[in-house]
């Protein structure tokens, strides 16, 4: 059975004034809103399932494991955005963390006690470092929701860890139409849970096969 209980690490040491944070919009360049600062994104707790004996995929495609022939089941997701800082700047060289459970909602963790089966092509484990201009990208596929208690279903989520050169930001990224987001405690525990959650956009000619997550993320830097 599951639990989200934070697990006792460095990671779990989170500030306790970014709770009083909210996700911000980029202002229009120009406008007289441009010098007013972002919010920092909300702080969501670490989860049990993060993936500490595993070394992350670094290929930006998580949707395949190197060395595989492959491909992970379930919908093909790319999750993509920008790193910025309070004032809109972009975050160069931040290192972006994702991990999640498969299609059918287990996590590849030896503590995940799920008996619904891995997937051999997808480890749900990826990192990347951030461009010049802040951007970075995924490939995966979008979970589900999955129990944790025989009454408690957590929404579909995706779990970031992101580390500046001053700030790190552990966070989830919740999806659009998703019923069990009013009585999840961890995504209401946010300031604003709206500014964690993501509306998917169809795919693009360049990649007919995946629907698109954009989630900007802004951090101390």
């Amino acid at each position: 059975m599951k639990t989200d209980k934070p697990l006792h690490s460095r990671r779990t040491i989170l500030k306790a004034s970014a709770a009083l944070f909210a996700a911000g919009i980029i202002p229009p360049t120009g406008s007289a809103f441009a010098q007013m600062l972002l919010n920092r994104t909300q702080d969501q707790i670490l989860g049990p399932f993060y993936p500490i004996m595993s070394k992350p995929n670094r290929t930006g495609d998580l949707t395949r494991v190197p060395g595989g022939s492959g491909r992970a089941k379930g919908q093909l997701l790319i999750v993509k955005g920008r790193v910025l800082n309070p004032q809109g700047k972009p975050v160069a060289g931040a290192d972006v963390e994702i991990w999640q459970a498969n299609s059918v909602g287990r996590y590849a963790h030896p503590d995940d006690t799920n008996p619904a089966p891995l997937d051999p092509n997808f480890e749900g484990f990826g990192a990347m470092t951030t461009d010049t201009d802040g951007y970075y990208q995924f490939k995966t596929i979008k979970p589900p929701p999955y129990p944790i208690t025989p009454t408690r279903t957590r929404p579909a989520h995706i779990h970031f860890d992101v580390r500046g050169r001053h700030d790190e930001l552990i966070t989830q990224m919740y999806f659009e139409g998703d019923p069990y987001h009013k009585t999840d405690p961890f995504l209401q525990s946010a300031f604003n849970p709206e500014a964690l959650i993501v509306k998917l956009s169809p795919p693009t000619p360049e990649e007919p096969d995946f629907m698109v997550a954009e989630f900007n993320i802004v951090c101390r830097g």
